[in-house]
């Protein structure tokens, strides 16, 4: 059977994901911090779905132990992982950011440099397998810089530029890169924000992700709607984006 690494499993729209993968037969590795919550979901996935799910202690933080804890579990995996997806995310808080630099740097290490620390080791152990998939969770909030989340979305361009490039330099090794691009989504991340619209349930975003996944898309907006509405978005004169209030 084919095994999935999924890293931030704990997110709504990873858990989402795993069960996803897990109702088409996937075995699962499910990577994040919270050990009790992670082997919770590994439990419920196996009985329900007859599918193997384990569980790798795995902090976006902490790249330093990134080479280690991910080369042994690579090492081990072999040719039986097809696949991996990084949902690691943390919308954090712009105004605190703004004047608490310990902030900034949660929210710009947690969206970026952690993402991008574990995407290198996968990078090259699929592309000496010349096979396989990356995914990564980026945002459309990355699409343009707006007042109420510009360090997030700071972060998650930078991603999205990264996986370009990525893709880029794997599709010679036939390695699939997809880039996700979500728009508000009804999770433990986004409850309770103020402005909120066309909220997607996580369990819709997942089935939009496995579906790219599949099919080898590049670059996915979920809902499919997102796209023409960043497209847009994108199109707004600076003169008169500035003056907005977004």
């Amino acid at each position: 059977m084919s095994t999935v690494l999924i890293l931030g499993a704990t997110s709504g729209i990873a858990s989402a994901l795993a069960r996803e993968f897990a109702a088409h037969k996937y075995d699962l590795v499910l990577g994040g911090r919270d050990r009790d919550e992670l082997s919770a979901l590994a439990s419920d996935l196996s009985l329900r779905n007859s599918v193997r799910a384990s569980v790798l202690a795995f902090d976006a933080l902490d790249t330093q132990a990134h080479a280690a804890s991910l080369t042994s579990f690579l090492a081990e995996a072999g040719s039986d992982l097809v696949g991996a997806v990084v949902c690691i995310g943390y919308l954090g808080d712009q105004a605190k950011a703004q004047v608490d630099w310990d902030e900034a740097r949660l929210i710009l290490e947690t969206n970026f440099t952690g993402c991008v620390s574990s995407l290198n080791i996968l990078a090259n152990h699929f592309e000496l397998r010349r096979t396989g998939f990356i995914c990564a969770i980026s945002s459309v909030a990355g699409d343009r810089g707006r007042q109420s989340n510009y360090l997030y979305g700071a972060a998650k361009a930078g991603l999205s530029v990264y996986l370009q490039g990525l893709r880029n330099r794997l599709f010679p090794a036939g390695v699939k890169v997809i880039t996700v691009k979500p728009g508000f989504v009804d999770t433990r991340m986004t409850y309770g924000r103020p402005g909120l619209f066309l909220l997607a349930s996580p369990e819709s975003v997942a089935q939009g992700i496995f579906r790219a996944i599949v099919k080898g898309k590049s670059v996915v907006y979920l809902p499919w709607f997102w796209r023409p509405i960043m497209l847009i978005v994108r199109s707004i004169p600076e003169t008169i984006f500035k003056r907005l209030k977004m």
